[in-house]
């Protein structure tokens, strides 16, 4: 579409776009093959992914704020959520994937050297939690790129995997994530197993891990003050909802993942929930706890 027919475009409202518009914009990130293995490594019926998003002070950071309260908050998440969840994950023997922003790289070096040296995986979590929608491309790949450099000079351990801050994925997220040379991504839902992106049509190579709201602690957990947000799902209620979804992925074969910050489910009236989760996983006898990076590489090894 040239400059004059975007402009013609613009000016419509969505019932008027014609075909070729509606089309490209649903066109331009796809769900391509699926990756679901008959069975997981040595087995295993089902496989069971943890990831943790370290967003700590970059909540607050990332649009310009400035509460000492709400980077306070972040900072729980590194001085009490990130080793409480370690401390629990070593116990069961529980690799993890967590996702960093550089800037809480920068600022908290030895939690990531941390994580890396007791066998979990970091992945590339924007520079400071920006939002990729409202960046140009050359923005937006420059953050990526600094943010890979960051996290690889902090761990010795490039990162193959990434997960956009707020799941928020532009037009030109993909076309990056596959210019880098990264292996997957995490910020999309368009399906329980992982499966290959394409990008207008066209195969990329680069495997979505698919996440989901309903399978985040953000969603229930999140606190703002001063918008009327406020935490609304006992964690009773929230283990549930988590434990339903697990238990399926186990019925069907497939994987269980789950998205939590340490800053929310890093409380002591919370935390049992990963507790439960993996007791629950490691009594079934048969189900494979990986980081989001073996997962991928497994499931696109070995897939059906």
């Amino acid at each position: 579409m040239n400059e004059t027919s975007k402009l013609e475009t613009s000016k419509l409202e969505p019932w008027q776009w014609p075909e070729a518009h509606w089309r490209g914009l649903v066109n331009q990130v796809r769900a391509g093959r699926t990756y679901r293995p008959k069975r997981w490594k040595d087995g295993a019926r089902c496989a069971f992914a943890l990831s943790f998003d370290s967003d700590h002070e970059t909540n607050e950071l990332r649009d310009g704020g400035k509460s000492i309260g709400r980077m306070a908050w972040g900072q729980y998440g590194n001085r009490v959520g990130v080793p409480n969840i370690l401390k629990l994950l070593a116990k069961y023997a529980v690799p993890a994937t967590f996702y960093v922003p550089a800037v809480c790289a920068l600022i908290y070096p030895d939690e990531q050297r941390r994580i890396i040296a007791e066998g979990h995986e970091i992945g590339i979590h924007s520079w400071i939690h920006e939002l990729n929608s409202v960046l140009p491309y050359e923005a937006e790949k420059d953050l990526m790129t600094r943010a890979a450099d960051v996290l690889e000079k902090t761990t010795r351990v490039r990162p193959v995997g990434a997960r956009t801050a707020s799941w928020d994925f532009s037009p030109h997220t993909l076309r990056i994530t596959k210019e880098a040379g990264l292996l997957y991504d995490s910020s999309l839902m368009a399906d329980v197993d992982c499966y290959e992106l394409l990008l207008d049509g066209e195969p990329t190579g680069v495997i979505e891990f698919p996440v989901e709201w309903i399978r985040d602690d953000a969603v229930y957990f999140m606190m703002h003050r001063f918008q009327g947000l406020r935490p609304y799902t006992p964690p009773s209620d929230v283990f549930d909802v988590f434990r339903r979804e697990f238990e399926a992925a186990y019925e069907e074969g497939g994987v269980f993942q789950l998205t939590c910050h340490p800053h929310m489910i890093g409380y002591r009236s919370r935390l049992w929930i990963i507790e439960e989760l993996i007791r629950l996983a490691k009594a079934k006898g048969d189900v494979w706890c990986a980081t989001h990076a073996d997962v991928v590489r497994y499931a696109r090894d070995h897939a059906a």
